[in-house]
């Protein structure tokens, strides 16, 4: 099969021809159709992520798939079966084993581009705003980095749970998709006012942050009484410091979401939400706007895009037919 493979860290994947995967016990094999990347595959690839698989590896850790090969007792799952799956890597592979328990059938009407980018944001922002941050009707809920494919399913996901969505991202072309996935305030990063005019509308009870840097400690302090911060990934490339004495004083919530982490120790509460999600698709029409596709063979163009932060959208790489 074919396979764009890491040789070495913080170099580009090569296009070879490698042995197909064998499933083990209780995992699948899957022949991909496409696969959304993600932030993290750019950390894979450097090895600052907190997954470090040994050299030399394939990234991609979601993909849409074919079933070819089952080696589990599963009766949820047959051969044939299109599946959305989330994998320890191996993505970007024309084949690639998973765990049967992170497979769920592709609904009716959603395209194999569309499911594969559909899981780890949305999956990410559920979890974030429903079991961990309570996100209430009429609540505000701050989102940053409200342009690409992370910020822009909790801009989504915060409407269909009631909240008031403030975007914010780095100009105003971008933020027009997040007025239409139901944004109602639209600020940008390098506003001067930006505290004073989040302030104004209520401030921010939960602030959704995939970006980190210097503009979540700008935006932090226009955090209310309460409120609950969910830092989620550091694509400024610089981890935040908390000022704890604002934390203190405004009885502030800080609470880490790691999605991959969670779906390791809470494996039923993780399949519970994919499961509500894929229903939630269904009554709001949820699904990734994918702005970028790109054959297996331009995978570094692909990730090259989310690594400068060029992207509008969900980056997904298709397979060759």
């Amino acid at each position: 099969m074919k396979s764009m493979i890491l040789r070495e860290l913080g170099g580009k994947l090569d296009l070879l021809n490698i042995p197909d995967p064998i499933p083990e016990k209780n995992k699948v094999l899957i022949k991909v159709l496409s696969c959304g990347l993600n932030f993290a595959d750019t950390l894979l690839i450097q090895g600052k992520y907190q997954l470090k698989p040994n050299l030399p590896f394939a990234p991609g850790l979601e993909v849409c798939g074919i079933i070819e090969r089952i080696n589990c007792t599963s009766s949820e799952l047959s051969l044939g079966d299109r599946v959305i799956a989330i994998v320890e890597g191996g993505g970007l592979s024309e084949k690639v084993t998973a765990s049967y328990s992170s497979c769920f059938k592709v609904p009716d009407g959603m395209t194999n581009n569309e499911a594969a980018g559909f899981l780890i944001a949305y999956g990410t922002g559920y979890l974030s705003l429903k079991d961990r941050a309570k996100l209430k009707s009429g609540e505000n809920l701050l989102v940053l980095g409200a342009s690409g494919g992370i910020g822009l399913t909790a801009v989504e996901l915060g409407k269909a749970l009631g909240a008031t969505v403030i975007a914010v991202a780095s100009d105003t072309e971008k933020l027009e998709k997040a007025k239409e996935l139901g944004a109602t305030y639209l600020f940008e990063n390098s506003d001067e006012n930006l505290v004073h005019k989040i302030k104004s509308i209520g401030g921010a009870d939960v602030i959704y942050d995939p970006v980190g840097g210097t503009l979540f400690e700008k935006v932090f302090r226009a955090s209310n009484q309460c409120a609950r911060i969910i830092p989620i990934g550091f694509a400024s490339g610089t981890v935040p410091q908390i000022p704890l004495n604002i934390v203190m004083v405004k009885n502030i919530d800080v609470i880490g979401v790691h999605w991959s982490a969670y779906q390791k120790f809470n494996l039923d509460g993780f399949r519970k939400n994919c499961i509500e999600l894929i229903n939630l698709r269904r009554s709001y029409n949820l699904g990734p706007l994918i702005s970028d596709v790109f054959p297996l063979k331009k995978s570094n163009e692909a990730l090259e895009i989310i690594r400068q932060r060029k992207a509008k959208g969900k980056v997904v790489v298709e397979m060759p037919i």
